[in-house]
Order: C-alpha cells, then structure tokens, then sequence
C-alpha cells in the first residue's frame, strides 16, 4: 500500500491542526481520510485499534467541513480526529472491553464523554484496544492480542489505556480518552512520551463507561502536547447528574494559565517512598527535570507524606473488591472466557475481608486530609510517573538495581495512592533513556487544580521541547 498521506499534517499537534481547519487552510475529509489510510498501514504492527471507524468518521468529517464552511464553528475539536478506549461506549458500534465477553457487544447509547466529543464536533475515527476490563498495567493482555510501543515494538505501551498511548505517540490520531483506575492513563503516557491527565474524581463523568473500580475509576485526556490535553479537558469536564460520583464542579478554561510561568512557585518532593528503588535512567532524567523546574524559577521543598506505604495498601485492596465485585458474576456465568492472569487478579478480590476494605476507606479519608495539609505549603508534588523503563512484552518480572521484582506492582506503585484520595494528576514526557524509551515525570496537586497543574507541565514542556512529534516509524516497525 502506497504512502500517500502528509506525514507533517499527520504529526501536528492538536491545536495546530484545529487553528488550519478553522482558517481553512485544511479539510478535515482531508485529514481524516489521510489519517484512516495512516491507520490501515501502520496499525497492522502495532495492533492500538480494535474497531476503526472508516466510514462513520468520514461522514463526520463531512458534516464538519460543512458547518465550518458555514461559519458553524463548534470550537477547537470541530473536525479533530479523536480515538476511544474501548471500555467507552458508543450507540451502534461495538466496545469490546478487550474481552472475549463482549467483543460483540454493541450499545444502544453513548457514554457522556461521548456525547460531549460528538456535540464538539470531533470526529471518532475508533475503539482502541485495552488490556481486558482495564485490569492491567502492562497491556498485553487483550483478547485482540497485545498492543506494541512505537517507540520500540517488542515493548509494552503500558497499560491499560494501551491503545489511546500508542496511538497517540504513533500519530494514528490527534488525541484520544483513557480511563485510570491505578495509572491507566498516566502509565501508557508515560510508557509512550505522551501527556496524559487523570483529572479530580468526578470531574469528567464515567456515565457509559465500564467500571473497574467505582470509587477509582477516572475518564481523561491522551495527547501530544500540555495544551491539546487542556484543549481536550475544557471539552470534557462538567456535572452530569447521571453519574452517582460526578462532581458538581462545572466545565472551566483549563489552558488559562499556560502563559503564566512558575517563577516563584514551590515544588514538593517527596521524602521517602516515590524515589525509592528507581531505574538509574528514570532517576536521572526525573532529577535533571527538577533542575528544569528550578532553573525556571520554582523553588524545591523536601516533604513528608505520613503513611504512604499504607495508602498504597489501601488503594490495592479498594481496587480489588471493588473490582471483584463487579465481575463477580461474570466469574460465574463465564468462567472460561477471560485471559488468565486477569482472572487470577480479580479471584485474588475475593479473600479480602470486609474489616480491610474499611480499613482502606479509613486510611482514604485520613490521607485525603494529611495531602490537604501538604498543599497549604507547595503547590504541585513532583515524582516519576513509573519507576522503570517499558518492559518486553508479556515480560513479568524486572531487575532494578539487582532486585528482581515484579513487574504488574513496580508498574503502578508510583501512580495508585492519587487514584484513591482522587486529586488530579498528570504525566508529562521528561526524557528518554539511551535505548531510545521515554520516561516520564508526575505532577499532581490539590483536588480541581488541574489548570494548575497544566501551568507547570507547560512550562517544562516548552523549555525542554520534548513534545513527542513522531517521524513515519513504518520503516521502524
């Protein structure tokens, strides 16, 4: 097949390819059909899409061109096209959840983050691949096989947003939505060098969108740059009564504060627990971003998290029940449909007593207040995104620092605790390691401080001009 697509128009980033559409100076039918052809060339190695929406997301298109034509100008996403995490349903089409299960299952109607996409004017070219029911940081483990990390194709993307990061880094769309339940959004982003954002619980609603974790779980944005992920959160965010958890925090500008800088900011670092037993790359290129922020003009400050190891406890047993309990009769009514490691971890859901899972919503609350606390006296605290570098596929233990651990728990050790007091946080690239992998740097901060949050990811971003534009990599892959 002919490679006939505009590499560069393919390698914008979100924003810039929304200022041509709107000056004209580009069609999204253009786009989107050079982009479905990139798709169907590319994809085939990388296997980030379960569902491609071929002709749907040309009609969208069209429709687009149209209202633009017109002078109907929806906002930024009108024509931008935009892929799903197949655990996000969508009226017509089939969501899979990556499972045997479902993989014929098509909903009679669209998830709320959906609706919000379409009423923007996005254009949804698919449903992209994930490690089954979301349970799993790694994302080889889809019943549509495992999705491979652009950057290096024997390697794993993380999970379970699998495919939403290699798509993204991959250019096989401008932006695309993820779920987090442990660090499902910020570990592919990580693992890819991409940005990705898990907002505060409840700011974006999970109406339409298959659990993992009820009072886990969290919908948000998959980009290439920090203003294309405020671009797409702006979209996003806002109550829906629909969603027993949403917040009733309504939908704000979060690209505001981009231009500010953080000269005279305070940055904490914590003491003990997310700096500990690192990959010497990760550590390194975590410590020169720090130098980054200070050079910038932000101040270092050293902080205590109280009970850290306990709240990464609690966050593993809240997650395993919740999500035992979800699958609890699925268990029963399809017990040989599953991939077996994710069946072993939602089996390991059922010893859990009902005195830990108190215990665990006990040390919740009590973390929740002792983070409030730290964020009276700095403004974001900064740590790595994961402690090591994308592992080989269906790779299950790793050497760091001639400690073999295992891989699942090294994974999300450092990106669970913010899961369970629920305050946003985001994952900006900050390097990569000598063999060409990207590392990535955490950001969060206090609960609806997400513009905050993307002020200094900004900042970072622009001084180290890491923004992951891809070359064509069908000649890598």
């Amino acid at each position: 097949m002919a490679n006939n697509y505009n590499m560069e128009v393919i390698n914008w980033d979100l924003a810039t390819l929304s200022d041509a559409i709107m000056d004209k100076v580009i069609s999204p039918v253009e786009v989107t059909r050079q982009l479905l052809e990139r798709i169907e060339l590319v994809d085939k190695k990388l296997n980030s899409y379960i569902t491609l929406l071929h002709d749907e997301a040309l009609e969208a298109a069209r429709q687009a061109e149209k209202e633009i034509i017109k002078g109907n100008i929806r906002g930024p996403l009108h024509g931008i096209p935009i892929g799903l995490k197949d655990l996000i349903y969508t009226k017509g089409v089939r969501t899979t959840m990556g499972s045997e299960i479902f993989q014929n299952y098509i909903p009679d109607y669209d998830a709320a983050v959906v609706e919000k996409l379409i009423e923007a004017g996005a254009v949804i070219v698919g449903k992209l691949n994930t490690h089954q029911f979301a349970y799993g940081p790694t994302g080889d483990r889809s019943f549509f096989g495992p999705v491979r990390n652009p950057h290096d194709p024997t390697r794993i993307t993380g999970g379970s947003s699998s495919g939403s990061g290699a798509a993204v880094a991959a250019s096989l769309c401008y932006a695309a939505l993820g779920t987090d339940t442990g660090g499902s959004i910020r570990i592919p982003s990580s693992c890819c060098g991409i940005v990705g954002m898990k907002p505060t619980f409840g700011r974006v609603s999970k109406y339409g969108v298959f659990p993992l974790g009820w009072t886990l779980d969290h919908v948000g944005p998959m980009t290439r740059t920090i203003r294309d992920n405020a671009i797409m959160l702006s979209v996003l965010s806002g109550h829906d009564e629909r969603d027993p958890y949403s917040s009733s925090k309504d939908s704000e500008d979060f690209s505001r504060y981009l231009q500010h800088g953080i000269k005279g900011s305070i940055i904490g670092i914590p003491k003990s627990f997310y700096f500990d037993n690192l990959d010497e790359e990760v550590n390194t290129k975590v410590r020169q971003a720090l130098e980054t922020f200070r050079r910038l003009g932000a101040r270092i400050r050293i902080v205590d998290i109280p009970n850290i190891e306990q709240v990464s406890w609690a966050h593993q047993i809240t997650m395993k029940s919740e999500a035992y309990s979800i699958h609890e009769e699925r268990l029963h009514t399809f017990p040989d449909q599953w991939d077996e490691e994710v069946k072993e971890r939602l089996l390991s859901g059922k010893a859990i007593k009902a005195s830990e899972y108190v215990n665990a919503q006990q040390i919740r609350y009590s973390s929740i207040q002792e983070f409030n606390k730290i964020f009276k006296e700095v403004e974001v605290i900064i740590t790595p995104t994961i402690p090591i570098l994308p592992t080989r596929i269906s790779q299950r233990e790793v050497n760091i620092n001639g400690d073999l651990e295992p891989v699942r728990s090294t994974i999300n050790r450092l990106t669970g605790p913010t899961n369970l007091i629920g305050i946003p946080s985001l994952s900006v690239p900050c390097g990569f390691s000598d063999s060409g992998l990207p590392i990535g740097l955490q950001l969060f901060g206090k609960p609806y401080d997400e513009a905050n949050l993307y002020r200094f990811g900004y900042a970072f971003e622009r001084e180290v001009q890491l923004t992951p534009v891809q070359p064509d990599l069908i000649g890598k892959i």
